[in-house]
């Protein structure tokens, strides 16, 4: 079998799926630059790339979309003082901790597209004082003390932080 048969299958997956650059893939598979550039221009490796980072990002801000209305079931059973499902915070409590995953689709996603402008939203900042006021009852638009991104202080289920 030649090398093309061998290796294209996995360069493609290391550049689309795990963002890996032209260089880093012929340094791990040990083959010419050249190669994988060709390789990359023939089998239109960019629009797979950004086909994929753009599922994800659809997919994540679906996520965002369900923790969001999941916090409001709940902020709303609060103030209505029904009892509240620990299924439900523990479901949040899960979802939390995936913030970083989200940002890290996000950035890749508008380094590739080149949409760094003021225009895009940071969903993860929303995302995380949306939480924040959830949990912790804060309106105040000021960063809370602590960070509520990160994810040693997620809450868990019972009620206990990391």
């Amino acid at each position: 079998m030649s090398k093309k048969h061998l290796l294209f299958a996995e360069a493609e997956r290391l550049f689309t799926i795990e963002q890996t650059s032209v260089d880093g893939i012929a340094v791990r598979l040990k083959i010419c630059e050249k190669t994988v550039r060709l390789w990359k221009e023939e089998g239109s490796w960019d629009a797979k790339r950004k086909a994929y980072l753009s599922s994800r990002q659809q997919f994540h801000e679906e996520m965002y979309e369900f923790c969001r209305a999941l916090m409001k079931s709940v902020s709303e059973d609060l103030k209505a003082s029904n009892p509240i499902d620990p299924k439900r915070l523990g479901t949040i409590a899960r979802i939390i901790p995936n913030i970083y995953k989200v940002k890290d689709y996000e950035d890749a996603v508008k380094k590739l597209s080149g949409a760094d402008s003021g225009k895009s939203k940071d969903l993860v900042k929303d995302m995380a004082r949306i939480i924040n006021e959830q949990l912790t009852g804060e309106t105040s638009d000021e960063p809370a003390a602590a960070d509520p991104t990160k994810p040693q202080e997620a809450p868990q289920p019972g009620g206990t932080v990391k």
